[in-house]
């Protein structure tokens, strides 16, 4: 039997769950969230009962007695293969929390692999997402955003959404197959052309684990690698939803930070193509005479949905930063998203913990991380000395616990490089503070609540790359 905790961590080995204990009904689990099954499936939320409590004092967690509430999690959206509509359509980062069920008569401590999915796991999505940063032009009158001399942009998912409704995101879509259309080769052939595109080699492998069984490529013969196709759809996505354009004109040489080109008259109706065809971006960069800016985008990481229920959406998405001169005019799609926001790192941090706005954990972790960068070109610079050095590519482990949720990343002491949780979550009959209370070596996002995540990381990051410090909420949360 197999042991998924450290010693260090003093948590019992696992066992797997019986037939009994692991089957968990549909219509069980709906009856215990309160909702019936269309809800279930759109709401991104956890609150089960109205309006989340007031987090617990500082030092405790939500009790799991009587009268306690289970934890109010996000989910994850259902799976697609065509082109869904707009509003419907994933960004890609998991955003979602699962429904957890306590085993029956638990023994304290266990630590055990949670009800599996049955039957096979549908393909994996490729998918894209980019983080814009520009200069601020005046300084914010906040001490907040006083922290950072720069912006990211955020889109506000529409409320009628069936992924992620009302989140804020960064720009970003599904990998579609005219993103590798060998039509791109002569737009690139002025710039660079085959096997690399002019972008940096990467300096070691990427990593593979864990091998996830990806939908086949419809150009899998393509000469347009991965790595441009890619920057390309996460581009053509910022397009659909925000109207901005990462071109670079024909011949043009790139700038030290990127431009945003200006948009065609008649934006509205060639974006309407765009959203309908993803091939017609490619005739719009022809019309424009210009290439997507690919070499402005820096690999930044690469996440793996976590499985969260049988037929979860499951992707691969790779998140690109790219740093620009000025800010560039907005004119948002009202389709997918209804809302933006340029805003520091540190700003969206303090307005996600006041509730003013929603984020992912992997939104919340990425901004997190941001936050070490005081200035733009010191963030723009860090990209560009690691740009060939790779990216960690991380499936995120869910260990349920009494009173929420930790989103295990690889290098904790309780994570486990096992395929078996490809399908599984973890389960644990203890409270969140006894599991934080005996852990040392920590890669961690743990969800308290809706509104309060905490980041603990006590390794060293591979690849040249940097962690987020740790973060534990604001006291008035605690």
């Amino acid at each position: 039997m197999e042991t998924l905790a450290n010693a260090s961590s003093g948590l019992e080995p696992t066992r797997f769950l019986t037939k009994v204990e692991g089957r968990v009904r549909a219509s069980d689990l709906l009856h215990r969230l309160g909702r019936d099954s269309e809800s279930m499936s759109l709401s991104p939320l956890l609150g089960r009962h109205g309006p989340v409590p007031p987090p617990p004092p500082s030092g405790s967690v939500q009790s799991s007695g009587s009268g306690a509430q289970e934890p109010r999690l996000a989910q994850l959206p259902t799976p697609s293969v065509s082109r869904e509509p707009a509003a419907e359509r994933p960004h890609g980062a998991w955003g979602g929390s699962p429904a957890r069920r306590v085993p029956r008569q638990p023994v304290p401590g266990l630590l055990r692999p949670g009800p599996a999915m049955q039957g096979s796991l549908r393909h994996w999505r490729r998918a894209a997402s980019l983080l814009l940063a520009v200069g601020r032009a005046h300084p914010g009158p906040s001490p907040a955003a006083a922290a950072e001399d720069y912006e990211v942009l955020l889109l506000q998912r529409i409320q009628s959404s069936g992924f992620l409704p009302g989140a804020h995101v960064f720009p970003g879509g599904v990998l579609e197959a005219a993103d590798s259309s060998t039509g791109w080769l002569p737009v690139f052939q002025p710039h660079y052309g085959p096997p690399n595109f002019g972008l940096p080699l990467p300096g070691q492998p990427r990593e593979t684990y864990p091998e996830v069984d990806l939908a086949s490529r419809p150009s899998s013969h393509s000469l347009i690698p991965d790595d441009v196709a890619f920057r390309i759809c996460a581009i053509r996505e910022t397009f659909e939803e925000s109207g901005i354009l990462l071109l670079l004109p024909t011949g043009a040489q790139a700038p030290h930070l990127a431009r945003a080109h200006a948009p065609p008259v008649d934006l509205d109706a060639w974006r309407a193509k765009v959203q309908e065809d993803p091939g017609q971006f490619l005739q719009l960069c022809q019309h424009l005479e210009c290439a997507p800016n690919i070499w402005a985008l820096q690999e930044w990481s690469n996440w793996l949905t976590p499985f969260m229920r049988k037929g979860g959406r499951r992707f691969d998405t790779r998140f690109y930063v790219c740093c620009l001169q000025s800010k560039p005019q907005i004119f948002l799609d009202m389709l997918e998203v209804i809302k933006c926001e340029w805003i520091t790192p540190t700003e969206a941090i303090n307005k996600f913990m006041y509730e003013e706005i929603w984020l992912a954990p992997p939104q919340f972790y990425e901004i997190r991380r941001l936050v070490n960068f005081a200035s733009l070109l010191d963030l723009h610079k860090f990209c560009l000395d690691r740009s060939s050095e790779g990216c960690e590519r991380w499936l995120p482990i869910t260990l349920l616990a009494l009173d929420g949720a930790i989103c295990l990343l690889p290098g904790d002491e309780l994570y486990h490089e096992d395929k078996e949780f490809l399908e599984k979550n973890l389960l644990i009959n203890k409270k969140i503070e006894e599991i934080m209370g005996k852990s040392r070596k920590l890669h961690r996002i743990v969800l308290h609540s809706r509104y309060l995540y905490s980041i603990h990381v006590t390794i060293q990051p591979k690849y040249k790359h940097i962690y987020p410090e740790n973060f534990l909420g604001f006291k008035s949360h605690l």
